[in-house]
């Protein structure tokens, strides 16, 4: 937890009495957002239309993989309370946070029938404000406040607070978060989420409802594009000889570009990037505006994990017949968050190519047998490399980093590995034997051949 979270729970401490909150929908954004309120004191009434989902809730079951998520849902289990009916939210709380699913549609544009649903379910006699952190095109508040009047409600309020947590430390991201962003009229509603937050000492931006709704747009599309920027350059490192490590490392010290964001790969994934990159796209497009750049944004992307099929190739030839290990599978470590995960493309791929798959993840298991249903799973690191003829490191969970390279080489038939995160040090990799490639490190590609000048990249964080 950052300084200015830890700073706000001791605050809070000495305060008895918190204005209650209401918060539809208990996936991801909702759940974390649920929790991190009552962690700063307030009651708070978590809806959602999966009974199946609040009764596991009620029994202090988290149905997500998130550290640090579940030991805050126990602890205060007094102070959020779950139900199926929007009407215990009401009774209870004027702020209620929306936090439903937008997927994108067949046309591409964002479903937005949840919210609706939740605007539907509101009777016009009440008095509150729909506080929406759900990922919505720009001119949902607009839509919002129309259906308001159409429908008698005229009192209620509509307030845009994007969401920035990302996955793996959302916990301490609410609770010291690097910005908070209230798009609003001017009114109470406004007023009263400025309130909330205030406490937690964050820089923050209040402006309109619009701008409120490109920022979370704009700033997903901005940091994938930095991804495929830096996957670009280490493609063209790989064919001129130099290290994306060391590049990279080059470029983040000019404090105009960062060090965040320049790690190569083999491309983004989750529930963020691709569907908000895409979403910025159809929202141009609809306005009648070409954004050509973003295009470039995912096509790279896409392209960038199929790349990992031609390094498997000049190793090993054809991949008919081979055993392909994976290591890892959900889209980044600490979540187990399988969404537009690298691992399904590259799968389908190999499989597609006659491979056969095998694949470890420390948590994504459960969800990955569902989406993976003719890969094999093994139980452990070691147990995905017997008898395989390639390893492919696709998600850079720390346990990979410290296995012992000597014992790989000994279970594996082969004695290729395709560092897709660049990740792992080269050196232990070939000095037991191995054959390793990483991403836009051209000096690793040939075997044999290493430049003793160049350090193994640092561990993930």
């Amino acid at each position: 937890m950052g300084r200015r979270g830890t700073a706000a729970l001791e605050c809070f401490g000495s305060m008895t009495t918190r204005e209650p909150i209401g918060v539809i929908g208990t996936g991801y954004v909702g759940l974390v957002s649920a929790a991190g309120f009552a962690e700063l004191g307030h009651e708070v009434w978590c809806i959602d239309v999966d009974a199946e989902k609040v009764a596991r809730l009620r029994a202090g079951e988290v149905p997500i993989w998130e550290p640090g998520l579940g030991e805050l849902v126990e602890r205060h289990r007094g102070r959020l309370h779950f139900s199926t009916d929007i009407a215990d939210a009401l009774g209870h709380a004027r702020l209620l946070f929306v936090a439903v699913g937008t997927p994108p549609t067949y046309s591409g544009d964002a479903d937005l029938s949840a919210v609706r649903a939740v605007v539907n379910a509101m009777s016009p006699s009440d008095r509150h404000a729909l506080v929406m952190k759900s990922t919505v095109p720009v001119g949902t508040g607009r839509h919002i406040q129309r259906l308001f009047k159409e429908q008698g409600k005229g009192e209620f309020r509509y307030v845009s607070c994007p969401e920035f947590l990302k996955e793996g430390s959302a916990v301490a991201d609410f609770l010291g978060p690097d910005r908070v962003v209230v798009g609003d009229d001017g009114d109470w509603a406004g007023d009263a989420v400025v309130g909330l937050y205030a406490p937690l000492g964050a820089p923050l931006v209040r402006t309109d409802i619009a701008s409120a709704e490109m920022v979370k747009l704009a700033a997903n599309a901005f940091l994938a594009t930095k991804i495929s920027f830096i996957n670009e350059i280490a493609n063209v490192c790989e064919e001129t000889g130099a290290d994306v490590l060391e590049v990279a490392r080059g470029m983040g010290l000019d404090e105009r570009i960062g060090p965040k964001f320049l790690r190569a790969g083999i491309g983004f994934g989750g529930s963020c990037f691709p569907k908000d990159v895409s979403a910025l796209k159809q929202l141009a497009g609809n306005s009648g505006y070409h954004f050509q750049l973003l295009n470039s944004v995912i096509e790279v992307n896409e392209l960038q994990k199929r790349r990992v099929i031609g390094k498997l190739q000049k190793h090993l030839g054809g991949l008919v017949g081979k055993r392909i290990a994976l290591f890892g599978l959900a889209f980044k470590p600490n979540t187990d968050d399988m969404r537009e995960a690298s691992s399904l493309v590259l799968s389908a791929r190999l499989q597609a190519d006659g491979a056969s798959v095998v694949a470890f993840d420390p948590v994504a298991e459960d969800e990955a047998r569902r989406l993976l249903p003719n890969v094999d799973f093994a139980d452990t690191e070691l147990g995905a490399v017997d008898g395989a003829d390639a390893v492919v490191l696709v998600t850079e969970w720390p346990q990979f980093r410290e296995l012992d390279w000597v014992e790989v080489a000994a279970r594996m038939a082969g004695t290729t590995v395709i560092d897709g995160r660049n990740a792992l040090d080269p050196e232990a990799v070939r000095a037991a034997g191995l054959a390793y490639e990483a991403v836009g490190r051209a000096q690793y590609t040939a075997a044999g051949s290493s430049s003793p000048t160049r350090r193994a990249p640092a561990p993930v964080t």
